[in-house]
């Protein structure tokens, strides 16, 4: 049995709970949240859910971590998570943009033992990036667009009157890691990509606000030694959270059940 602790009990967290039960090869045995959400939690989820708001308070340790609660929650638990040897996922690989984290992090998964798991997330063909890679890389673009709305509470609000967008109006062009850093709620696939393929400084990204996208649309432009290959995603934000595809979320439960299952794909 793997036995799973999820920080967050957000939009992503309430997905995975849907499809990750009690009796298959995983289950969901704890959950983080902050110390005055503890009472809350614990009267809205199943008793045989632990809720504490430290890694060390869980009476049995977890076999994995997933991170459901945004760039925060990367640098607060991950470390930790790594060193005692527990497998740490990842979820909003934006935070990843920081060097700085990216580093200690790796360094704690060599000391401790455990490894940092980054899901595709939003976004397909990170497998095929991952191996493109290998013979060299020439060029990497991403642009994604989504609808005006999901763009509030970013840099985007200041800029522009997301309300009144008549047309496609580019909010942000160039390298990921910046892409990452500003918009973190919306651009964690540009890391991802980013991470898989070329490196940050690497792979340039395009972020459009789009009245007329009718969802989360991600286009990955890929040209190396091995040829080329474009990517398009017509994705669809979570209910509860406009800023979060779907596919994101059921990402984090695919990457569980994977490493659940007797054959890995």
């Amino acid at each position: 049995m793997l036995n799973v602790v999820l920080i967050g009990r957000g939009a992503i967290a309430t997905e995975v709970l849907k499809h990750i039960r009690p009796g298959g090869g995983a289950s969901v045995t704890g959950v983080i949240v902050r110390p005055e959400r503890i009472a809350e939690a614990r009267a809205r989820l199943p008793s045989t859910i632990e809720v504490a708001s430290a890694i060390g308070d869980f009476a049995t340790a977890p076999r994995l971590i997933a991170e459901c609660a945004g760039h925060g929650a990367v640098a607060e638990f991950g470390e930790e998570a790594l060193r005692r040897g527990i497998d740490f996922l990842v979820i909003s690989i934006g935070a990843l943009a920081d060097a700085a984290l990216r580093t200690r992090l790796e360094a704690a998964a060599e000391a401790g033992g455990g490894k940092l798991v980054l899901p595709a997330g939003a976004v397909a063909g990170a497998d095929a990036l991952a191996a493109a890679r290998i013979g060299g890389l020439e060029r990497v673009v991403y642009t994604s667009r989504k609808p005006p709305g999901a763009w509030r509470g970013t840099p985007a609000e200041k800029a522009h009157d997301l309300d009144a967008l008549a047309e496609p109006t580019v909010l942000f062009e160039g390298a990921a890691d910046e892409a990452a850093t500003l918009y973190p709620q919306n651009a964690n696939v540009a890391a991802t990509i980013a991470l898989a393929g070329a490196g940050f400084d690497r792979t340039d990204v395009r972020l459009i606000a789009d009245p007329s996208a009718g969802g989360n649309i991600h286009d990955v432009r890929v040209e190396g030694m091995f040829g080329a290959f474009d990517i398009e995603v017509r994705g669809r934000p979570l209910p509860d959270n406009p800023k979060t595809s779907t596919l994101a979320a059921h990402s984090v439960v695919a990457e569980i059940m994977r490493r659940a299952a007797a054959v890995e794909i």
